[in-house]
């Protein structure tokens, strides 16, 4: 029995030291594939009560794990969506047949690197097919709140590269000087035109004719200091949407400043903002003409009528030219008018044991008992690292340990295969005693 057992514990160490070689093979193979990580073969012995003072032996047993833990380098590259984990967490993706399907169910499966690009749906994914997953957007670029501890939020991240986009006007500063002598006795009262272009909710250019009309003093040498301003939409066909009456104060140290507003129509004017809401064809617009007291805006100065400043919030339609992703996940599509939004973002997905996870094809992983749970965190919060773009992880494969380990399991197995060897001499030596 105990030579036998010496076969038995040669046959086992030519086994485990086969898987040994294997999963080096397995890594040298890999050692430039982007993302991968290293198997490793952990040995263990087994052990046989024996009796009567004999030995028998029981050999060794192999096991195997990828050791997900480990980060490989992180080299640069020009693509703007090759992307890589920084740290703790994987990106979640998720593979091509499931695009296929009609039933919108994407399994989720766990990466650290991936150079992903645009296909002709628009969807990024790697040449593998290993399809990018993010939560996506609101219209406005808001990311709504979604479970955390379950990916069903989670879509396939496609860009539509022939999408448009444009900003409405919200907001439009006035910086504007009144002729004060065109409200003295005598002046001939004539009204002054200004046009303000602003963008409507379709991109639409179209504009805000205002008109100030001067309010002549009736008392020789006197300045009423007081103005008409009426506003107009060209959407509207030129109706009125805002109607004030502006006084400007003439005391010395304020001279020339807003001191009173009086709306008759249109939004009422806040005197400590400076500003008065009215309603256009597709929307409402608020304007800064400027604080009472404060010089800023609209003022009454000397005998010249001059917009000086004149600014406003919006753009009209864009092109889509760009899209980059930020360390915290967040894709952002970029305009050719200058604009960028927010169309998606991307988690980290955090396990416990990353080295429990399942290894599948492509560099990806699933969940396992013995992986734990997943929870997705935002980029570089709790627990996980950054996103970081323009960068690929290189294998974490070691080419000069590997080859040490291929030498030293090199001689194991040839160590084992001698004792198979002297065992077969043995046996047969005791089958000579019978001659």
């Amino acid at each position: 029995m105990t030579i036998s057992s010496s076969l038995n514990a040669g046959v086992a160490g030519l086994a485990t030291n086969a898987s040994r070689l294997a999963t080096i093979a397995d890594n040298i193979a890999n050692s430039s594939t982007y993302g991968y990580k290293r198997a490793v073969a952990d040995f263990s012995s087994l052990v046989i009560e024996g009796g009567d003072g004999t030995y028998s032996a029981g050999g060794v047993q192999v096991t195997t794990q990828r050791m997900v833990d480990q980060p490989g380098s992180l080299v640069s590259t020009s693509n703007a969506t090759d992307l890589a984990v920084r740290g703790q967490g994987f990106l979640p993706v998720t593979t091509e047949s499931s695009l296929l399907n009609s039933i919108g169910d994407y399994p989720l499966y766990l990466a650290t690197t991936g150079s992903f690009r645009t296909d002709e749906d628009g969807f990024l994914r790697t040449s593998s097919g290993v399809t990018l997953m993010g939560w996506p957007a609101e219209p406005d670029g808001t990311i709504p709140t979604y479970a955390r501890d379950t990916g069903d939020g989670l879509e396939p991240v496609q860009i539509n590269v022939n999408q448009f986009t444009s900003e409405p006007t919200t907001l439009i500063s006035l910086g504007v000087n009144l002729p004060a002598t065109e409200t003295e006795f005598g002046a001939g009262g004539g009204t002054l035109p200004l046009s303000v272009e602003y963008f409507d909710n379709l991109g639409t250019s179209q504009s805000i004719n205002i008109s100030f009309t001067p309010t002549v003093s009736a008392i020789a040498g006197d300045l009423s200091n007081t103005w008409t301003m009426v506003m107009t939409d060209s959407a509207l066909g030129g109706a009125t949407i805002g109607e004030y009456t502006i006084e400007f104060d003439e005391t010395t140290g304020s001279g020339g400043t807003i001191s009173s507003v009086a709306a008759v129509s249109g939004g009422a004017y806040d005197p400590l903002t400076g500003q008065f809401t009215v309603t256009a064809d597709r929307g409402d617009i608020t304007f800064d003409i400027g604080a009472v007291g404060t010089g800023d805006g609209l003022t009454q100065l000397s005998d010249t009528f001059a917009p000086t400043s004149i600014s406003k919030d919006g753009s009209p339609v864009g092109n889509l030219i760009s899209v980059d992703v930020d360390a915290n996940g967040f894709v952002m599509a970029n305009f050719d008018i200058g604009i960028t939004r927010t169309i998606y973002q991307i988690p980290l997905i955090y396990v416990s044991n990353p080295n429990g996870l399942n290894a599948e094809d492509n560099q990806i992983y699933s969940s396992s008992e013995s992986s734990g749970s997943v929870f997705l965190w935002d980029a570089a919060d709790g627990p996980t690292g950054d996103i970081v773009s323009y960068a690929l992880e290189e294998s974490a494969t070691d080419v000069a340990g590997e080859l040490t380990r291929l030498i030293q399991t090199q001689r194991a197995y040839s160590s084992n295969a001698k004792v198979i060897q002297t065992v077969d001499e043995m046996l047969q030596e005791t089958t000579n005693i019978k001659r």
